[in-house]
């Protein structure tokens, strides 16, 4: 055995000992979950109603601001992007984990989505009804650290409405 190992080992005791004794976990960052409907509104309520039917094919656009956490700055994430609904009349956009972008929480961050009509497929059900919503719902799991903003839903209408279906003048 050389002379240089027993130094190395005392040094590398003194660098172990140096070490904190217990290591924090990293806190894993938030992947959030920004989804809402598009349905075509027969009888002109603003409602889902029986008669209404979800909207294949809408185009969405979905407008987000997200203030992240760091100990020394506040930096602002903010991204436009368009979504097309499924056959279900859903759009949904995943944003995986970003440093510093925590789920909704009730102090001063902010989080802010927004989504806006764009566009219909149908040819019978184009007309813009309820076209832009900021109301939000926000979901938050912990064990999943998985957050949702359930946005409300948005509308088109028919040119007219159909009085048979839905009574009314």
């Amino acid at each position: 055995m050389s002379l240089n190992a027993p130094i190395f080992f005392i040094v590398s005791l003194f660098f172990i000992h140096s070490l904190p004794s217990q290591v924090e976990p990293a806190r894993p960052n938030s992947h959030i979950t920004v989804m809402g409907m598009v349905y075509c509104d027969i009888c002109f309520n603003n409602t889902f109603s029986r008669h209404s039917y979800f909207l294949p094919g809408a185009e969405v656009k979905i407008d987000c601001k997200f203030e992240a956490v760091s100990p020394k700055t506040t930096e602002k994430i903010s991204f436009s992007v368009k979504r097309t609904t499924n056959r279900y009349g859903v759009y949904k956009l995943e944003i995986p984990a970003v440093d510093g972008i925590e789920c909704a929480r009730e102090s001063a961050i902010v989080s802010f989505c927004e989504a806006s009509l764009m566009g219909s497929s149908s040819d019978s059900c184009n007309v813009p009804g309820y076209r832009t919503t900021t109301d939000q719902i926000a979901f938050k799991s912990k064990q999943a650290n998985l957050c949702i903003y359930s946005l409300n839903a948005l509308n088109y209408r028919p040119s007219k409405k159909d009085k048979s279906l839905c009574g009314g003048r």
